[in-house]
């Protein structure tokens, strides 16, 4: 294994993970400490596999073609150019040394020296063993969902088109969303949104023919914008006729067979399971201190409990919410990319010796797209539904999209949405782009055989 070099005397920063707290983390260090950088005299490495961040909010509206893909992710190296950037994955830590072993996409792994710690890892899908789910379940989470989800939606209602064997018909109209958080009715309702408009071109299928299905265990959906709103929420999914099921779980989903607790069986070509998240693997390898759901102990000064020069923040840790005795931040974007200034801050006063800042933020509500130009919002107190709602969900994301170059890309995409009509294609073929050279040289060894 090859230790990475660092200046003589430079301290070296850390980072696990190049999400929301990661990337802005980073991107505030560069801006605190740019003489120290420039200089040498201070380096930072951020580490994650993929190469680019996510900007996680706007999943929903990639997946239903408002927004391109590639304006949903920022790329790391072009934010951050004085980090170093490594695609890899943390697989060993051990911070009472300052070592970590990184295995990088491709080639050995290697040993990082350093000497202060940032644990931004974030989360992952939250799966439960029900039979079937794991050969049949998408998650979420990321950019390559969110588009396999939009061009698989399609796919079936091409197949749907294209048969007359009203078993196959049936399957392929019907949609499974697990979970009533954001990610599953937001990712629902753009998607729901998105068919409605694909069917209009289609000669055999219909709005009538499909059927949605949103399952959530809680007794509510949407609990972040309140218990009225999200009553609202219900009542507006269940009269663009997507069913909304309550007090159910999913008990399996074998040979694509959906089971679920109230009794309901039917076959389902699409699950979608947003049922949760919970703290990515390595917190728990990292043999730093985490509580009983696997997050790292956080305090109200983003360092880790018990544990000099390092610090945490977002999904990966259970930092203090000093607005609300005993409770913790809600892992969301609203909280992350806050936590994530006050970390470099902190950071950069470790650095110079000064006392640290705790991490102080009300709550100050949430925003929901549920489609185009549909919404629902609860921002401090005020209770705000329909289109009013869709406009304050747009404006709020955008001021919060990193880089002005996002900024302006993102207006683009949604200025064309307004004035064309969504493209309702299926690139499906892009996840297999050897089928068809695989094919022609079957065909062809077929040829030379005869």
């Amino acid at each position: 294994m090859a230790r990475r070099a660092q200046p003589p005397g430079a301290p070296h920063i850390l980072i696990v993970g190049g999400g929301y707290v990661g990337m802005y983390t980073a991107l505030r260090l560069e801006k605190k400490l740019r003489r120290e950088l420039k200089r040498g005299e201070v380096t930072i490495t951020v580490v994650d596999p993929q190469s680019y961040m996510t900007y996680q909010p706007f999943l929903p509206e990639a997946a239903a073609g408002n927004l391109s893909p590639r304006h949903v992710v920022a790329p790391l190296r072009r934010v951050l150019p004085r980090c170093t950037v490594l695609n890899a994955r943390v697989t060993e830590l051990n911070h009472e040394e300052r070592w970590a072993i990184v295995q990088p996409i491709a080639g050995p792994p290697e040993r990082i020296c350093y000497d202060y710690l940032v644990m931004a890892a974030g989360s992952v899908s939250r799966t439960l063993p029900i039979p079937g789910l794991a050969e049949h379940g998408i998650g979420f989470k990321t950019i390559g969902e969110a588009i396999h989800l939009r061009n698989h939606v399609l796919a079936q209602l091409d197949i749907a088109e294209s048969t007359k064997d009203e078993e196959i018909r049936r399957k392929a109209l019907t949609f499974v969303f697990v979970g009533g958080g954001f990610a599953g009715v937001e990712a629902l309702a753009e998607l729901e949104d998105m068919a409605r408009s694909a069917v209009k071109y289609y000669r055999n299928v219909g709005v009538e023919d499909m059927r949605w299905v949103l399952v959530e265990a809680a007794d509510r959906i949407l609990p972040e914008v309140g218990p009225d709103m999200g009553k609202w929420t219900a009542e507006q999914l269940r009269g663009r006729g997507i069913d909304v099921k309550m007090n159910t779980y999913l008990k399996s989903a074998e040979n694509q067979i959906i089971e679920l607790s109230d009794g309901s069986r039917f076959p389902a070509g699409t699950l979608v399971w947003t049922a949760g998240v919970k703290s990515a693997p390595i917190a728990r390898k990292s043999g730093l201190p985490v509580d009983e759901r696997g997050r790292i102990k956080a305090t109200e000064y983003l360092t880790i409990e018990g544990v000099v020069r390092a610090f945490t923040a977002g999904d990966n840790a259970a930092v203090p919410d000093l607005t609300r005795e005993g409770e913790f931040c809600a892992p969301n974007a609203q909280h992350a990319v806050r936590q994530a200034k006050v970390l470099a801050d902190n950071i950069v006063r470790s650095l110079r010796g000064k006392t640290l800042k705790p991490y102080v933020h009300s709550y100050a509500g949430s925003v929901a797209g549920l489609g185009l130009y549909k919404g629902v919002a609860h921002v401090y107190g005020i209770k705000v539904k329909g289109l009013p709602a869709w406009f304050l969900h747009r404006t709020y994301h955008m001021s919060r999209v990193p880089t002005f170059n996002r900024k302006v890309k993102v207006l683009a995409d949604w200025t064309l949405a307004l004035i064309f009509k969504r493209e309702t294609v299926s690139l499906g073929s892009i996840e297999r782009p050897r089928a068809e050279f695989e094919l022609a040289s079957k065909d062809e060894i077929g040829v030379k055989a005869a």
